[in-house]
């Protein structure tokens, strides 16, 4: 089914990944309403130049899916008129305890990550949602570090539940390539001395997102149940559809 058309990426001077999560079109022939959840990477390097950008978007909440670690190495969204920030870390494991083997599959290994995330960070997962699911905090932005990871978890559970055909979630998961791109070279020509980035922090292949929607139901029959087990309610998944779907 195709999506309706949207001016997805929404360009900032040092944000890489900041994306409109709606426009795309469920089974039941509906469409994830435009303006409502947006996705990006580190809010943290927003300056003077993006500000107005930023403001004009009526942004409320900031969801920040960081390691505590992480946003006191860098610093948070800047504060805005009328926005709440909310801090969730998701429990998970480093990833160098089980780091990435050069030639092997990159798309299995993000998804082992993935899964571990969600066998872990359900607390944090399901605040999350839980947040989304309220339209009174909408606009929502939802960002971890790359905005591929963490924040493609939490976006992709949440359209799966909205409806939206599994290759149009992966899509949107795989968009985040292009941005890191983008970031890689601006750390390259910023911090000409920094270390190469390894490439399971630079790719997003569309199989990782595949993989881990299938198999989150085939551990809990529907991704509705998995979120359920995390300690969604019937009332907020209700309410995610409700203000989210149109």
């Amino acid at each position: 089914m195709d999506s309706i058309e949207v001016n997805r990426r929404i360009p900032f001077t040092t944000a890489f990944n900041f994306r409109d999560v709606g426009g795309y079109r469920t089974e039941d022939g509906r469409a994830v309403r435009t303006g409502r959840l947006y996705r990006s990477d580190s809010l943290h390097r927003i300056g003077d130049d993006d500000r107005d950008t930023f403001a004009a978007l009526g942004v409320r909440t900031v969801i920040d899916l960081r390691r505590p670690q992480e946003v006191e190495r860098d610093g948070r969204v800047p504060d805005f008129d009328g926005l709440t920030y909310r801090h969730i870390h998701p429990e998970h494991a480093e990833w160098g305890k089980r780091p990435y083997q050069p030639g092997s599959d990159l798309a299995r290994y993000l998804a082992d990550r993935y899964a571990d995330l969600a066998r872990t960070g359900t607390a944090g997962l399901a605040e999350a949602i839980g947040l989304i699911a309220d339209g009174a905090n909408a606009p929502v932005v939802v960002h971890c570090v790359a905005g591929k990871d963490r924040t493609g978890i939490v976006c992709g559970l949440t359209l799966a539940v909205l409806g939206v055909d599994d290759g149009e979630i992966a899509a949107d998961y795989a968009l985040s390539t292009e941005a890191s791109q983008r970031f890689s070279a601006w750390v390259s020509a910023t911090f000409p001395d920094s270390p190469e980035i390894p490439a399971p922090f630079l790719s997003s292949p569309a199989e990782t997102m595949l993989l881990f929607l299938a198999e989150i139901r085939e551990g809990h029959g529907s991704v509705d149940n998995y979120l359920r087990h995390a300690g969604v309610t019937d009332a907020q998944l209700a309410a995610l559809r409700t203000h989210l779907l149109g």
